[in-house]
């Protein structure tokens, strides 16, 4: 992960470490490169939908799940990672619990998600300001809300786990920043952040809000022309909380 200058994780992870989940593993590119990095670890990933990369390490093995049903794993973790997860679950405190019990004591999980993307010279009426507010009126509607509250000290600690770090990331979207490192990271996240315009808003604008396909469409274009202006300093906020199984936990 470009923020953290290579590294997969801002949790400090140990050489002989024998066991890992990643919850949510999307097209599994994380899994795959932790199984790379970590060859005597045995890695599973999980996801909702059916999914099998290629040039996958064996170590590293694919698994459907529901994170929000009850976890069933027989064996414990060292470490369980979540990431890009905002808005996929209603009840957080129940799916941090489920990670608990399988963690093993002394354990860790971390969790890394991004925030609204922001501009600070836009308008309330902005064509973002009016993306992301369609966006957290409809997924507050869905009962699957969207934003970082997931990652708030007393959600965890509400699931029996102990928070000792967090950190969170100030990501430029574009080139603006004069750092040349900022500019590499930034071009990146910009690309990403504007191919993620629909597939976070069509779905939840449509069905919750009763949106018109092609007005969401439409407005995603014009964030993307706003985004894209000269002078333009857009950022999006990128939080990592990591928390631990503490020996003491009853």
């Amino acid at each position: 992960m470009q923020i953290l200058d290579g590294q997969l994780t801002l949790s400090r992870i140990p050489v002989d470490i024998s066991r890992i989940l990643d919850v949510g593993t999307g097209t599994g590119d994380w899994a795959t490169a932790f199984g790379e990095r970590f060859p005597d670890c045995e890695v599973i990933a999980t996801d909702i939908a059916s999914f099998q990369p290629e040039n996958v390490p064996p170590n590293v093995y694919f698994e459907i799940d529901d994170a929000k049903e009850d976890w069933t794993y027989t064996k414990p973790f060292d470490f369980i990672h979540m990431r890009g997860l905002t808005g996929a679950f209603s009840d957080w405190v129940a799916v941090y619990s489920e990670a608990r019990k399988h963690l093993r004591i002394g354990g860790s999980l971390e969790i890394a998600d991004f925030g609204n993307i922001k501009n600070p010279n836009d308008a309330s009426d902005s064509y973002l300001g009016i993306y992301n507010g369609a966006c957290v009126s409809a997924a507050a509607r869905s009962g699957n809300p969207i934003g970082l509250d997931h990652t708030k000290k007393t959600v965890l600690e509400a699931a029996g786990l102990s928070v000792v770090r967090s950190r969170t990331f100030d990501v430029p979207l574009g080139t603006w920043n004069p750092d040349p490192q900022k500019q590499t990271v930034g071009k990146m996240a910009l690309i990403s952040a504007l191919e993620g315009l629909e597939s976070m808003s069509l779905r939840l604008l449509t069905k919750y809000l009763d949106w018109k396909e092609e007005d969401v469409r439409d407005l995603c274009g014009k964030v993307t022309e706003e985004l894209m202006k000269p002078g333009v300093r857009a950022s999006i906020s990128c939080h990592f909380v990591i928390a631990r199984l503490l020996p003491d936990y009853s």
